[in-house]
């Protein structure tokens, strides 16, 4: 039986628009799990047998998703097949809250649904006024009424009952099942409380009538508490029959869906601006920890939506993100800083009559952190701050930032700029989850390297609801992973498995999904290198030595290697890191990079470099240590004939996100650096071959878009006009 869409029916906004704090209406949007439980859930009701009404409860705090999950039932409900969906009745008595008797509107609103039906005579809906006149008139909480009150409404009872039978036969005839939803019970009063849960407990006995309720329990209970005679929780179950917790969301899907919605904002901005590791030291170090909930994502990103456009341009992306994080989830912590910017911007060590001495700053830090109200936030507000402001480094761990890199910060449009702080405060307003179980588990393998690395390995093959793989979720999983539960000795097997098997951990579901995301290969760096700095340095250098010099990860390799050489300010690094931070000294590094480019040559000599992930940064490293003339003899090889070629075009392209004008939303598309290719390659050389290779060999739809895409980008740069 298909339902038709009600007028009196009012379902939130799309919660895909992220300027909305609402809930999502269809289970495919779904980013947090919550569409599988809502279809068992629905397949439950439409199958269940009861003798009589039942009554089910979801309870789950504010901010979680109650709503959505209510919405997606719902759906699901109506995709039934017509001889099983069942009547749905939705009710949200919060609408009607203060100002409307609560039974009048619910039997109102069952009246208008069940009237669209055919097989509902109109006796019924009769006969359901009668009976919502009867139970109105009964009094709440019924147990104080005088004893003359209790006979009077003795007999209303006994004609609601009655009445109950008369209407239940009726159903029971004509429809197999209504199913009768209820949201925001948790946001009345205790007297609307109370009077909702009296109507359904006066009538929940109609033969295949379900009530589907959502709240948070504890706020039922404790608005109650004042109200009823009986414990909240033992009132609750004399009114439900079977309850759920709503599912909690995971950490990788509210990173997920944080990510897609700072995608839909920030789709523009210059990405000189924005480094990607950078952003991932930020988010995980500082923002993360405030992420707990959809709510969280729908706080940050409404206020971002309204502040980012006013500085777009003019603040470096990453740290905006970051200092708004602040103001919605810190506002005290927000306010310190917006009102001494000398305490935090700028050098520590910078000299003149108005600047405060490192003593100075450092006595100001001490007050405010003394002060902290909530010592889970103080570390990780720390942590978000010593990213943000350079300065805090002298005051918390005594190291300086060089005077030269306030030029650096400026050109980057940093907060820590004393010139370009005021900027950031224009607009100042005064499933899928890996259990701890089940980690511990795959960490049970840790000693024997071969075998954790096959268990990641299968991880890599095993596909989420949201298309990336369970190796994504497990590797972000590890960043809140608590490091106790790693046994120091696992360490090199560990590292020796990530160096293995590494580059089957770089799977095409799992690469960044916008400018914000994290590919596998970066995560797998945190993770080593968090791991590694619980050893020594010359433990660390036999680990990295032996599991480089034998491992076939080869981009991982390459990488580990080159973000070494970035911590001691090689290879273009932006950030100052002090010697002493270093994982490696120069001479072992030096040594690694020796390994690394062996490790290329023999990849470039065997055949198989073409078929590593990473191409591109590889070819770069490999230019780095040995110069272009030996990258440019390979390459020769390599694009020899036609098949190389196409090989080696594929190979390079890379995704590239921009803004697509006709819906103001991100599109993912692929381009070739030309800046990267022409030491290597004269691309005039190679148009004429490409735009025969349709006559000489055959092609995919993968390798045709590669050579169209070539052609085109290269007929723009000639300032012609692409067909």
């Amino acid at each position: 039986m298909a339902q038709t869409k009600n007028d009196s029916e009012v379902l939130p906004e799309d919660f895909s628009d992220p300027s909305a704090d609402n809930a999502l209406i269809e289970p495919k949007k779904d980013r947090l799990g919550y569409a599988p439980f809502a279809k068992h859930l629905a397949d439950s009701i439409c199958q269940m047998n009861f003798p009589e009404g039942f009554v089910i409860a979801v309870y789950g705090s504010s901010g979680f998703g109650k709503s959505t999950l209510l919405n997606f039932l719902t759906c699901y409900l109506k995709q039934k097949p017509e001889s099983e969906q069942p009547i749905i009745v939705p009710f949200n008595p919060w609408f009607f809250s203060g100002g409307e008797d609560i039974t009048r509107r619910f039997i109102g609103q069952l009246q208008a649904i069940l009237s669209q039906f055919k097989a509902v005579p109109k006796g019924i809906l009769g006969r359901i006024t009668n009976l919502a006149k009867a139970v109105s008139e009964i009094p709440i909480p019924y147990a104080q009424a005088s004893k003359a009150i209790v006979k009077l409404f003795d007999d209303k009872e006994k004609e609601t009952s009655d009445l109950k039978e008369e209407v239940e036969d009726t159903l029971e005839k004509q429809h197999p099942r209504i199913v009768v939803t209820i949201d925001d019970i948790d946001r009345l009063s205790a007297e609307e409380i109370s009077q909702l849960f009296h109507l359904i407990k006066a009538i929940p006995n109609f033969t295949n009538v379900v009530y589907l309720l959502v709240f948070d329990r504890e706020v039922v209970i404790n608005t109650l508490a004042d109200t009823q005679p009986l414990p909240g929780q033992i009132y609750l179950d004399q009114i439900v029959q079977a309850s759920f917790e709503l599912p909690l969301p995971d950490k990788t899907s509210l990173r997920t869906l944080l990510f897609e919605k700072l995608n839909g904002i920030v789709t523009d901005a210059p990405k000189p601006l924005f480094n990607q590791n950078r952003w991932g030291n930020v988010y995980l170090q500082g923002i993360d920890h405030f992420i707990s909930n959809p709510r969280d994502i729908a706080r940050l990103t409404n206020i971002l939506t309204v502040t980012y456009p006013a500085v777009k341009g003019e603040v470096n992306p990453v740290d905006f993100i970051a200092i708004e994080s602040l103001r919605t989830f810190r506002p005290k912590i927000y306010d310190i800083i917006r009102k001494n910017p000398q305490f935090f911007a700028g050098n520590a060590d910078a000299k003149g009559s108005l600047i405060q001495t490192l003593d100075e700053i450092k006595d100001f830090h001490d007050s405010w952190v003394t002060k902290f109200e909530d010592d889970e936030d103080k570390e990780p507000v720390k942590r978000l701050l010593l990213q943000l402001f350079p300065k805090l480094e002298a005051v918390w761990h005594n190291t300086y930032s060089r005077a030269q890199y306030e030029s650096i910060w400026s050109k980057q449009l940093r907060i820590c700029s004393l010139d370009i702080f005021p900027k950031y405060f224009r607009l100042v307003l005064t499933q899928d989850e890996f259990s701890h179980a089940e980690i511990k588990a795959i960490f049970a393998l840790a000693k024997d390297a071969k075998a954790f690395g096959e268990n990641l390995v299968e991880l890599a093959h095993q596909k989420r609801s949201d298309g990336t793989t369970q190796v994504r979720a497990f590797l972000e999983r590890l960043e809140d992973y608590p490091e106790k539960e790693i046994p120091t000795d696992c360490i090199p097997s560990i590292v020796k498995a990530l160096f293995d098997v590494g580059d089957q951990l770089l799977p095409p579901e799992d690469e960044p999904q916008g400018m914000f995301d994290f590919g596998n290969d970066m995560r797998i760096e945190r993770l080593i290198s968090r791991l590694l700095r619980r050893i020594d340095e010359q433990a660390r250098f036999e680990t990295l030595k032996e599991a480089m010099s034998n491992g076939n990860a080869l981009s991982i390799i390459v990488r580990e290697v080159a973000a070494l050489g970035q911590e001691q300010g090689k290879y273009g690094a932006e950030e100052f890191i002090p010697a002493e931070e270093w994982l490696q000294s120069v001479e072992h590094l030096k040594e690694l990079e020796g390994i690394a480019l062996k490790r290329l040559r023999d990849a470039a000599q065997q055949n198989f470099l073409l078929q590593s992930p990473k191409l591109s940064e590889n070819l770069h490293y490999w230019q780095s240590w040995a110069g272009e003339e030996e990258v440019q003899q390979w390459l020769e090889k390599t694009i020899d004939d036609d098949e190389g070629l196409v090989n080696f075009l594929e190979k390079l392209l890379q995704k590239d996100f921009s803004e697509d004008g006709s819906n103001e939303t991100q599109k993912t598309g692929y381009k070739l650096d030309f800046n990267w290719l022409e030491p290597y390659v004269e691309p005039s050389a190679i148009v004429e071959r490409m735009s025969r290779l349709d006559e000489t060999i055959d092609l995919t739809e993968d390798r045709k878009n590669a050579i169209a895409q070539f052609i085109r980008e290269y007929e723009m740069q000639q300032g012609e006009s692409p067909d």
